[in-house]
């Protein structure tokens, strides 16, 4: 893939992102705070993606930890190491807010909670902040 595509590409990934970071808004002010964590953790994952194709990278797996630990561009990965905090916070929410057998003989919709869900997403919204001027800069 040429240099444009990749940045097209790239594109699409981080419009998606700030979509997914709406959507976990919504499912916030709607009290579906499982679903508001899971967007979230979409939301970031996939702005670490869109940062990885900007650079023409092939991003793999969906630990927001992986993609910035296995981030290709040598000269950014010091930049990277403040993500790695909401990363592993986002981490958490992939499958446990899903998954009825994720949480013992509870299913997320009982667990999970506003303060969660409000948390996620300031991470997720801060990752994406930091990303886009990553991104333009």
């Amino acid at each position: 893939m040429d240099q444009l595509k990749y940045r097209q590409e790239s594109d699409r990934w981080y419009q998606q992102s700030v979509a997914d970071l709406s959507a976990a808004r919504n499912s916030l002010a709607s009290g579906n705070y499982e679903w508001s964590c899971f967007q979230a953790q979409q939301a970031g994952e996939k702005a670490l993606k869109a940062l990885w194709l900007f650079h023409a990278g092939e991003p793999w797996g969906h630990s927001l930890v992986k993609l910035v630990i296995d981030f290709p561009v040598a000269g950014l990965k010091q930049a990277l190491e403040r993500f790695e905090n909401p990363a592993k916070r986002l981490d958490k929410l992939y499958i446990p807010t899903r998954y009825p057998n994720g949480l013992p003989d509870m299913i997320p919709a009982q667990v999970y909670t506003a303060a969660e869900a409000e948390a996620a997403i300031k991470d997720a919204d801060w990752l994406l902040a930091e990303i886009r001027k990553m991104m333009q800069g």
